[in-house]
Formats: structure tokens, C-alpha cells, sequence
């Protein structure tokens, strides 16, 4: 029976019978996998296999997603393109679209950025400037998320598209007093809906979220794409979001 179906099933079946099937289920152990019976194999471990998010291993879970959802909207890296940190996306998914392109970096010595600010305080940049900016596991490394948003949405240029992705469920990957800035915060697309809900305000977002249970353990044992196959990689359940993407268009015209 499709999942979907499945669960909808479950669901129509009221709860406090759903809790006396439970009780029974623990006390006779009739658990479609039984209580003691999984194999573990290489799972059982407190370490991950990885404790460089597969990077040592092939292509990260979480980035085979953002590469999925950066390829399903290339059309809008276009014009005048932000990103942070570097322009690998710019360059891997708008190619001759881009007419100009922009790195920007909170800390003022990288090599590759052509804009510093710390994105909470980047009323130096021009309202109105940039017809894609890509953002990419950048949000959950701002404490003040609503301001930082907000400015993203400051500068995008009438008609601009802003792509928006961050970690759902994911091991951390910054801390304060060791890197350059923490890590803060892990969206839900409920978080996200009402986050952007209060920036757009002359436009339009949708929200999209990938993964599954299969990934999000792979995601936090570190364990490459190239692992997983794409028929496990591709299957989507609402409730395991390791990935949060986020697509918002500004109006060309104001209220």
C-alpha cells in the first residue's frame, strides 16, 4: 500500500484506539519489526562514519538536495547574481545567464568575495541591486534570521528571485569561539512558511522540502549520495526534512 494511503488510513482511525493497538503491539512484541530483531551492522556506533559530512566520501546527502533544487529553478540565475561565501553555483547552474556575479563574506581577508558585511547590517548595499541571489546554507548561521530575511529582500531587485536553502536535520557544523560564527537555528518548512510570510511582502515564495529516513541517517552518519541509490535518495517524506528550500519572487511593481 502506497505510504501516503497508509498513513491516511492510520490516521482516520481514532486515537484512542490507535493507543490500545499500540499496547498491544509493545506487550505481545508485535511490531512489524521486532523490539531486539533489527541488525544493525555498521550503524551501531555513537561515532559517525563520516565526521566530515562525506565530503571524504563523495557528494554530501544534503547537497545532492540543494543541487536538486538549485537545478529545478536554474532559469532564475540570471542578470545580476549574490552569493555567499564563493560563486560555485553561480557559475554550476547559471552559466552564460549570469551577467554579472557577487560573492559576499562576513570575514573581510577571503580571497574569492567582492562584498563583506555581516548580512544582519548591509544597509551599505543598495536596495534593489540583484536579480538572483543564491543562499545557501547560510540562514541558520544568523542568530538574528528575521533581519537577515528582511535584508535579503531589501536588496533583491523588482522581479528578482531569491533562493533560499537551509539544514532541516543535520549534524552542527559551526560553533562559536572555534569558527568564524555559530550555527543558530535548523528550519521545518512550518518555520520557513512563516518566516518568508513576513518579508514578502510585494511577491510570492513557496516552500519545498527532500528527504526521507534512509537519508537523514545517512545525512548523520555522513554517508555520500553515491552510497544511497536514487530511488532512496529521491523518495519524499514530509516528515524527515533534510534539506529546506525556498524560492521568493519579488513583484516588479509595489503597493
Amino acid at each position: 500500500m502506497n505510504s501516503r494511503w497508509q498513513r491516511a488510513l492510520v490516521l482516520s482511525v481514532p486515537e484512542s484506539i490507535r493507543q490500545w493497538v499500540r499496547a498491544k503491539q509493545r506487550r505481545f512484541r508485535l511490531q512489524a519489526v521486532r523490539t531486539g530483531t533489527l541488525q544493525w551492522g555498521s550503524l551501531r556506533r555513537v561515532a559517525p562514519i563520516s565526521a566530515a559530512f562525506a565530503f571524504d566520501r563523495g557528494l554530501p546527502v544534503d547537497r545532492y538536495y540543494i543541487e536538486q533544487f538549485l537545478a529545478a529553478h536554474a532559469a532564475d540565475i540570471r542578470g545580476h547574481v549574490l552569493e555567499f561565501g564563493d560563486d560555485r553555483y553561480t557559475r554550476q547552474f547559471g552559466g552564460t545567464r549570469v551577467a554579472r556575479s557577487d560573492v559576499l563574506d562576513l570575514v573581510a581577508d577571503r580571497p574569492r568575495h567582492t562584498l563583506q558585511a555581516d548580512l544582519v547590517r548591509a544597509d551599505h548595499i543598495p536596495a534593489d541591486t540583484f536579480d538572483c541571489i543564491i543562499c545557501t546554507q547560510t540562514l541558520q548561521m544568523i542568530f538574528d534570521i528575521r533581519a537577515a530575511v528582511a535584508q535579503l529582500w531589501r536588496i533583491l531587485a523588482p522581479g528578482g528571485v531569491l533562493l533560499v536553502t537551509s539544514h532541516g536535520i543535520s549534524r552542527i557544523s559551526r560553533r562559536e569561539g572555534v569558527d568564524d560564527w555559530g550555527e543558530y537555528w535548523h528550519l521545518t518548512a512550518q518555520s520557513a512558511q512563516k518566516l518568508f510570510a513576513e518579508a514578502v511582502t510585494t511577491g510570492s515564495f513557496s516552500v519545498a522540502t527532500y528527504g526521507n529516513v534512509m537519508a537523514a541517517v545517512a545525512e548523520l552518519h555522513g554517508l555520500a549520495a553515491e552510497e544511497l541509490d536514487r530511488g532512496e535518495l529521491d523518495h519524499h517524506d514530509l516528515n524527515y526534512e533534510v534539506i529546506i528550500g525556498v524560492r521568493a519572487v519579488k513583484s516588479t511593481t509595489t503597493r
